[in-house]
């Protein structure tokens, strides 16, 4: 109930109606996985360098409906960030301007829940945009895939520790590394670990977070 004031009181502030269809009913058992590359860690003065998203469609990757956008940063990057997301500033003379990125954005995603990993921070990212260009914050559900494997771990105790890192994610359920810090490979691969995770989750297990 209390998500659905948030969403009504997010309807009422769209700049552009056009948009109300992120608050629809989102379609059965389809979602979107994405990640971004960003320049920094920090959604109130950082910005995006790249988003890739890829449907997911009851138990497929839809690897036909791919988005893989580079991003034109306001100010140039600096070494450190390209050694983390190793893209170089040849990379971004062809990006977009962030308001077309994003646009183009929300017309991939529709409705669809988003997964992701650690997707709030991505989600926060975008959002900074969204709330400029459409006067509100992202609203579809997320499923953070952390948490689904959280889930599965069986502990002798609450305080007991479970390595969340994306690597040991990977190795844990057999999935192939495809390439860090590329926003389309880690799409790819979140997406598998969504999947594996689903098969292994309890029938009744709810998955958003958000």
């Amino acid at each position: 109930m209390f998500k659905n004031l948030i969403n009504s009181w997010r309807k009422k502030n769209l700049i552009d109606k056009k948009y109300e269809y992120l608050f629809d009913t989102p379609p059965k058992d389809e979602y979107v996985c994405l990640d971004c590359e960003t320049t920094g860690l920090n959604p109130r003065k950082d910005e995006i360098l790249s988003i890739a998203a890829v449907h997911i469609k009851k138990n497929k990757i839809m690897m036909r409906k791919t988005l893989n956008i580079f991003v034109k940063p306001s100010k140039k990057i600096t070494e450190e960030s390209i050694k983390i997301h190793q893209i170089r500033p040849v990379d971004l003379q062809n990006g977009k301007d962030p308001n077309e990125a994003i646009l183009e954005l929300l017309e991939f995603i529709g409705n669809r829940p988003i997964v992701g990993y650690y997707i709030k921070f991505d989600i926060a990212m975008i959002s900074k945009y969204t709330k400029k260009i459409i006067g509100v914050s992202l609203p579809n559900r997320q499923v953070e895939v952390s948490s689904m494997y959280f889930k599965t771990k069986k502990r002798s105790s609450d305080y007991e520790f479970v390595d969340l890192k994306f690597d040991t994610i990977l190795k844990e359920l057999d999935i192939p590394e495809l390439g860090k810090h590329d926003a389309l490979n880690d799409a790819i691969m979140t997406s598998m670990i969504f999947l594996k995770l689903r098969d292994l989750s309890p029938a009744n297990s709810t998955f958003y977070t958000g």
